[in-house]
């Protein structure tokens, strides 16, 4: 057998032999050790409510009022004082729309958009806008943080009981329950997954 011949004959059962192993096998691998060991965010995290599925708890979502008219793309979404709200989106959740508005702390529309969010909040929530925490009036980097800060959630909490007819006890009891601990024990700040406290409080009811 000619040498070239071989050696095209060698390359060809290495490339089979490397595509079941990687391409099959190690793919085959992690899909079951990740079902095995934690499904659920193997899974995508699914958030159900009534059997349901009505989001995930990696996604961040909004928590507005049906719109007057659907049809109308004019008309501004208004917060559901029901339901702690979450960071502001640039690209209002949609997944496909992820990312930041690329906007520069000096820059004088993001500084402008952060005093009308600061003052819209303030009153929406009945508290001093002094008090109104950074994440509030900011995106995260992604658009699709599920995560505020304590101090945000804490903030709500008054207009939340209002609105659902709740003690301010029981709202902070699931704060501290949904609250994540940093990442890795030391990167970033305790976050308050709004996606699944908003669920509990539902299920309150």
């Amino acid at each position: 057998m000619p040498t070239i011949l071989r050696t095209h004959l060698t390359a060809l059962r290495m490339l089979l032999v490397m595509t079941v192993i990687l391409g099959v096998a190690y793919p085959l691998l992690v899909t079951g050790i990740s079902q095995v060991a934690f499904a659920d965010k193997a899974n995508g995290s699914i958030v159900k409510a009534d059997g349901k599925e009505v989001g995930s708890g990696l996604l961040g979502q909004n928590y507005n009022l049906p719109k007057k008219d659907p049809n109308n793309a004019d008309e501004q979404a208004q917060p559901d004082p029901k339901f702690f709200q979450p960071r502001f989106s640039t690209g209002s959740y949609d997944p496909k729309a992820s990312g930041a508005s690329n906007l520069g702390p000096n820059d004088e529309k993001l500084t402008r958009t952060i005093q009308d969010r600061r003052a819209a909040i303030a009153a929406f929530d009945g508290v001093d806008p002094a008090s109104v925490p950074v994440d509030a009036v900011t995106a995260s980097g992604s658009g699709l943080d599920p995560h505020i800060s304590v101090a945000y959630a804490k903030e709500q909490v008054n207009r939340v009981a209002k609105a659902r007819g709740l003690s301010t006890d029981t709202l902070n009891r699931l704060i501290d329950k949904y609250t994540e601990g940093r990442s890795l024990g030391f990167l970033g700040q305790d976050g308050v997954n709004v996606v699944l406290l908003n669920k509990a409080i539902s299920e309150q009811q």
